[in-house]
């Protein structure tokens, strides 16, 4: 049921839209866990993607992203909110998932506040960890793409399907 580190290493314009009706896993330092449906993301792909990280290179705060798929790459914004992404596709080729809403949470921000993500996340591997991981429990959604939200600096960039939602 849990995804392997073999599905992430694909390119993100296909791992993004089969993430669609998978679920994500939580476990809590407390024993407690949280289950919730994937229900919309959004793909970055690349240094030529104006919109990616890594359109400024391989830095610190992106080298997570040059890895193989199946990896954790969160990141603060506003001061106040852990972002989730999952590095996608082959090693060197820098891309991933933003997973922006969930069934029962909407919104990046909110979904990472609900599972309590912080810097220790950061490089996670998906397959292994016992905080945080994809399960495939087979159902499948009708999905529609759409322009990414929030990136209208990136020029042509923004004009992109790269939003999927279920």
């Amino acid at each position: 049921m849990r995804l392997d580190n073999k599905f992430f290493e694909t390119d993100v314009l296909q791992v993004a839209p089969m993430l669609l009706g998978k679920t994500l896993v939580r476990t809590f330092s407390d024993g407690s866990e949280f289950r919730a449906v994937i229900t919309e993301t959004e793909a970055y792909r690349g240094e030529e993607d104006l919109a990616c990280h890594a359109s400024k290179g391989k830095t610190p705060r992106t080298e997570v992203l040059y890895a193989a798929g199946g990896k954790v790459y969160v990141y603060l914004i506003y001061g106040m909110y852990w972002l989730l992404n999952i590095v996608t596709g082959p090693k060197d080729f820098p891309q991933g998932v933003l997973i922006r809403s969930l069934d029962k949470v909407q919104g990046p921000g909110r979904v990472g506040k609900q599972l309590q993500l912080d810097k220790s996340f950061y490089g996670e591997n998906l397959a292994t960890s016992h905080r945080l991981w994809v399960e495939d429990i087979g159902y499948q959604c009708t999905y529609t793409a759409y322009q990414r939200i929030g990136v209208d600096y990136a020029g042509i960039w923004k004009n992109k399907l790269w939003r999927f939602v279920c």
